[in-house]
């Protein structure tokens, strides 16, 4: 029985990155004696264990042969007669298609030390055409190492148009496309991910109502970039560089999708597409499944975002009902999500990305405003019940407009 160190942890190692997990793959034995030497077993599909002490997962070598569609079609065989080099051989690419033994040498059967060197993403064999998965993973990736110069080789790109042709896309769950997309939003340089999808057609199979703004125009002097589909990536970028979480990456990919569907003669003007790209909002996330969390922050930028720009010309009344739409009051945290998504769509424009975003420190100042106003300020009045809630509502509105005419 032989151990060997496989895949990302010995990638990122080479890379001098730290790696996030370590994977093993065991050659030469049985379920029962790894079993006997008592490692838990947790596959299901193949027997994979977890280490006694450690906790890592160590993975019987395996090879895999196609037979159904999408990424669960394989039949697995397990045998102590597989050796590593045929367990390699079934893996995405060839960055990840490597393993080091126990004195630290490393095994490269596919040119992954080179792919390295070369900043390649590439696949290991012809094989790489029966997962349908492998085309998310592949932009996830690059979405990962982009910052360090990595780019999705030709001939992959070739196979993963392939994949989308043969229209195996359509054969992936739901909530495993979630998983790698909200994967790939927390990575490096999320845009990447999309950038990919987009140029080997996935996009336009996984989140059409995302490529239907790419080619789709906007007034130059509010959009010098122009296309809103460069514009929602301009969008995300900055996101990324506020270091935002996912949530709000989400939404930020999401709060333009009204534009997509903007009638050909109102062109580039886009008047109403808050309103319009809601329902195309909650598709997206029924769709795929996304948590609430992702939903409904997603559909209150759809809904709003355009008139936070606009906050310091807003009366005392409008400016109370936006913090009411948008729930500031009750949950000043998802309102900081909300502000943060306002400030990438303002800055992710071409040349505009450095510009300081004024409404969201003016609707900070609002909330703190309005928040301070609460039924003890109404002790003394007798005031109660809806009496009351009108008597709170006056007094922000008061108390909004005072600020608004400060300014």
């Amino acid at each position: 029985m032989e151990t060997y160190l496989v895949g990302g942890a010995v990638r990122d190692a080479l890379l001098q990155l730290t790696p996030r997990e370590r994977d093993w793959v065991v050659v030469g034995a049985t379920p029962a004696q790894l079993l006997q030497q008592g490692y838990e077993q947790v596959g299901r599909d193949f027997p994979v264990f977890l280490h006694p002490e450690t906790r890592e997962e160590y993975a019987l070598a395996r090879t895999e042969r196609k037979q159904g569609h999408g990424y669960t079609g394989f039949a697995v065989h397990c045998d102590p007669a597989v050796t590593l080099e045929e367990d390699l051989l079934r893996r995405d690419l060839t960055i990840n298609a490597m393993a080091q033994d126990a004195q630290g040498a490393i095994i490269d059967p596919h040119g992954g030390q080179r792919d390295l060197q070369r900043r390649l993403l590439r696949h290991v064999s012809a094989a790489f055409v029966e997962d349908p998965l492998r085309v998310l993973r592949t932009a996830r990736f690059a979405a990962r190492f982009a910052h360090l110069g990595f780019r999705v080789a030709e001939e992959t790109l070739a196979l993963m148009r392939d994949i989308v042709a043969a229209g195996e896309l359509q054969h992936l769950p739901h909530e495993r496309v979630w998983t790698e997309l909200e994967r790939a939003l927390g990575e490096r340089t999320p845009t990447e991910f999309v950038r990919v999808l987009h140029a080997c057609g996935a996009l336009q199979v996984l989140l059409p109502e995302v490529e239907a703004l790419f080619g789709v125009p906007q007034p130059p002097q509010h959009h010098p970039e122009v296309d809103t589909g460069e514009h929602v990536l301009l969008a995300l970028e900055v996101a990324t560089r506020m270091q935002a979480c996912t949530e709000v990456r989400f939404a930020v990919l999401l709060h333009d999708l009204g534009k997509g569907i903007t009638p050909a003669e109102e062109l580039p003007r886009h008047i109403g597409h808050e309103e319009r790209g809601v329902p195309l909002v909650r598709a997206v996330c029924e769709r795929l499944r996304a948590p609430n969390r992702y939903r409904e922050l997603a559909l209150v930028v759809c809904r709003h975002h355009l008139v936070c720009h606009w906050a310091r010309e807003l009366r005392g009344s409008t400016l109370l009902q936006l913090l009411t739409d948008t729930d500031a009051l009750r949950r000043p945290e998802r309102f900081e999500w909300f502000l943060q998504c306002c400030e990438a769509d303002a800055r992710g424009r071409l040349g505009r990305q450095e510009q300081h975003y004024d409404s969201g420190d003016y609707l900070r100042e609002a909330l703190a405003v309005a928040r301070a106003v609460d039924a003890g300020d109404f002790a003394d009045s007798g005031l109660s019940g809806p009496q009351l809630g009108k008597a709170i509502e006056r007094e922000r509105i008061r108390r909004l407009q005072a600020l608004r005419d400060s300014a």
